[in-house]
């Protein structure tokens, strides 16, 4: 996929409220669509985005800045591993490079962001355009917890990082996070645009009694 053009330029959007975190973004072609990697027996996808970007997001300063989705797995019969994260991104914007980036899984109680609870691991994406690149995770949740964030912190600045996208649905599910200056809010931005194009992939193969047949009924809940 081609690199894309900026529109106006680089747009610098300051956060509202308190938020001391300035956005620069770049929009996607309209009507982009981005396919995700294959679920395999064994493994299911949690997500909230559409699969198609509308914006590419990075802040000025991005060392402890974190985005993240809410999942919840409590109704879902099956053992709480967690394979890999998907971040849909890619090198050829701001700067032409992958840099990388810090990866984590936060606890979500009471409809509330908490503590790190897994990471946080340094990773760098391997796509040549914009894509979805896995990372693995291969962990497994602590006992009775079923709510989670994974997360992305861009740990560089601008313009030396890479960067998150938001999909094409206007308007916030309600699932997707922003943490700066020690506090988390939904995240949002000037564009309209809210939902994290951050996935997870849970893994069953880890508990002998979830079968690849059972494991078909359970991808049913999130497609």
């Amino acid at each position: 996929m081609k690199n894309f053009a900026l529109v106006a330029g680089l747009v610098a959007l300051i956060a509202a409220g308190a938020w001391a975190a300035d956005m620069v973004v770049e929009k996607a072609p309209p009507a982009t669509t981005i396919e995700g990697s294959p679920n395999y027996d064994g493994t299911f996808e949690l997500k909230w985005d559409t699969g198609r970007a509308s914006w590419f997001i990075v802040w000025i300063t991005g060392a402890g800045v974190w985005v993240a989705n809410d999942f919840d797995i409590s109704t879902v019969k099956t053992y709480p591993y967690i394979k890999s994260m998907r971040l849909y991104s890619g090198p050829a914007w701001p700067n032409g490079s992958w840099d990388g980036f810090r990866l984590g899984v936060y606890s979500f109680t009471g409809g509330v962001p908490g503590s790190l609870i897994w990471g946080p691991k340094f990773a760098t994406g391997t796509s040549t355009a914009w894509a979805w690149n896995d990372f693995s995770v291969d962990w497994l949740l602590p006992s009775g917890v079923k709510k989670f964030l994974p997360a992305m912190d861009q740990f560089y600045n601008y313009p030396n990082c890479d960067p998150h996208a938001v999909d094409s649905v206007m308007g916030n599910r309600g699932h997707s996070w922003m943490y700066s200056g020690g506090t988390w809010r939904p995240l949002t931005n000037d564009t309209g645009y809210y939902n994290l194009m951050l996935r997870v992939v849970m893994d069953n193969e880890h508990n002998p009694g979830v079968t690849p047949t059972s494991v078909g009924r359970v991808k049913a809940l999130y497609y």
